[in-house]
């Protein structure tokens, strides 16, 4: 009988052992995963989730996070206008415990995102959205860091900077309606509204 109690002790010590060994184990490969962890994985997992970001020298932005490209991410806000916010003007972003948490991979699974409108977007970079917007003569405001807004229509986008044709919000891009051109570093800028109709981009 002591021989099976001692080796009934021994079964339990080597369970114990493994448990912890095993929990060490996971712990480090948490960490590991954890590490690797980027922002834009972060991001993704939080797509159709509402957030407030924060941003150099403005009083931010808050939407729902409804795209993420290679640089940027696209907000829609109220009342039905559209937002682009490249990725380096971002200072914080305001979360929930519970967002905070998804956006690691813990708790609630935001797999019912639009993964195929994902997936597209992440291969795009701010200046080829910024393309587009040219490319459809889109009028934009740009919000600088100063806060100070341009209005207008982007001619085009080079490597790290466009050309903005400034006019009201909301007028079609006629030489008449112009009142001046601007040459913007894409640094400059903190984030680019789009107006109602702009939303239909799908962002």
């Amino acid at each position: 009988m002591r021989w099976n109690r001692f080796f009934e002790d021994l079964e339990h010590q080597l369970d114990s052992e493994w448990e912890v060994q095993q929990a060490a184990v996971d712990g480090e490969t948490e960490r590991l995963r954890l590490s690797r962890l980027d922002l834009r994985t972060r991001l993704m997992a939080l797509l159709g989730s509402d957030i407030a970001v924060e941003l150099a020298g403005t009083s931010g932005l808050s939407g729902e996070l409804t795209a993420v490209g290679a640089d940027w991410i696209g907000l829609t806000r109220e009342p039905g206008g559209a937002a682009l916010v490249p990725l380096s003007s971002v200072q914080a972003l305001r979360l929930g415990r519970e967002a905070m948490l998804a956006s690691i991979g813990v708790g609630d699974d935001h797999g019912d995102a639009p993964r195929t409108h994902a997936s597209l977007a992440a291969r795009q970079t701010f200046g080829f959205v910024l393309r587009d917007l040219a490319r459809r003569r889109i009028c934009v405001v740009l919000q600088r860091g100063d806060e100070r807004a341009l209005a207008g229509t982007i001619d085009r986008v080079g490597v790290d900077h466009l050309d903005l044709a400034l006019h009201d919000r909301g007028v079609p891009r006629r030489e008449g309606e112009v009142s001046g051109y601007r040459i913007v570093p894409l640094a400059a800028v903190t984030w680019v509204q789009l107006d109602r109709q702009s939303a239909q981009l799908g962002l």
